[in-house]
């Protein structure tokens, strides 16, 4: 990855791109605070090789408003391959038949392990939910052969993701730019998705 190596200042950028500033964190023991029990009522549905339609619905409803794009950009047999991966745990939060968020740990860089997905479905946020997720996604992390858990979030996310993933046991340890195509302009997502960054031709 080519470091960026810039005199201070702005820049621009060119029509129909965006950028945003990413930290990674990292993990590298399992918490020693007491983990929630994931509660009744609560399960984790893991999503079954080829359901691109059902993994890509939940994705979107997710991630629209945070600029959540990758997965909707990938080609077919690409996403197939990373959901049937037995490495890749991707998984749809439950409540009844209700669906309420998304969790997906990679494990195939072991002894590293990606958080690659956490989130809530709009409705779903402020009940608790996130932190029961969480704290299931560090448990089944750590009940492999790791020595290493670790997440990246941008600053399209929620303002409250950083500080959620710190108390969490996270530490930050690197901060990179991304930047790429604007995905409503190339109709992978809404217009009216991401409000918080305007859309500019």
């Amino acid at each position: 990855m080519p470091i960026l190596d810039l005199p201070n200042g702005y820049y621009e950028l060119p029509p129909g791109k965006l950028a945003n500033v990413v930290t990674c964190l990292e993990m590298k023991a399992k918490p020693h605070r007491a983990l929630q029990p994931f509660p009744a009522g609560l399960r984790l549905k893991r999503f079954a090789p080829g359901d691109l339609e059902g993994h890509r619905a939940l994705f979107r409803a997710v991630g629209s408003d945070l600029m959540w794009f990758s997965r909707l950009i990938m080609k077919d047999e690409e996403l197939a391959a990373i959901i049937a991966n037995p490495a890749v745990e991707s998984y749809a939060l439950m409540q009844g038949s209700d669906t309420l968020g998304m969790l997906e740990l990679n494990f195939s860089d072991l002894p590293n392990c990606e958080l690659a997905f956490y989130g809530l479905v709009p409705e779903a946020i402020g009940q608790g939910f996130g932190r029961a997720l969480m704290d299931e996604a560090i448990r089944r992390a750590w009940a492999k052969p790791i020595n290493r858990f670790w997440v990246h979030t941008c600053t399209f996310d929620s303002p409250l993701a950083l500080p959620f993933y710190i108390r969490s046991g996270f530490t930050p340890y690197l901060r990179m730019v991304e930047v790429h195509d604007d995905p409503r302009l190339l109709g992978k997502l809404a217009r009216e998705a991401s409000p918080q960054v305007p859309v500019l031709e």
